[in-house]
């Protein structure tokens, strides 16, 4: 799995990537936000969803402490790391950003 998230982070196009739990209540409210996110930016960057507790791995390779965490990343470099609930508009803002 490291391998196809490094593929993943490794795009030309901007990737945001939720890294949640299942038994976040933040996590949960974030749903919704993060489906918005994904019908704003269409096909101009991709949001993808990482559960710590399956991908622990992934999880201690970036140092995720709390869930979520989002970070956006682009041709591999991260551009953007937050702990906590964002709202849409900042983080589709924040996807066109590291697309212009």
């Amino acid at each position: 799995m490291l391998d196809k998230f490094q593929e993943l982070i490794n795009s030309e196009q901007p990737v945001l990537i939720d890294f949640f739990a299942t038994w976040c209540g933040p996590c949960h409210a974030m749903a919704p936000v993060l489906e918005q996110v994904k019908e704003s930016v269409g096909d101009t960057a991709r949001v993808v969803k990482i559960d710590v507790d399956k991908f622990g791995e992934i999880a201690q390779q970036y140092q995720i402490s709390s869930v979520p965490t989002f970070m956006i990343f682009k041709k591999g470099q991260t551009l953007w790391r937050h702990s906590g609930t964002a709202p849409a508009s900042e983080l589709v803002r924040l996807l066109q950003q590291a697309n212009a």
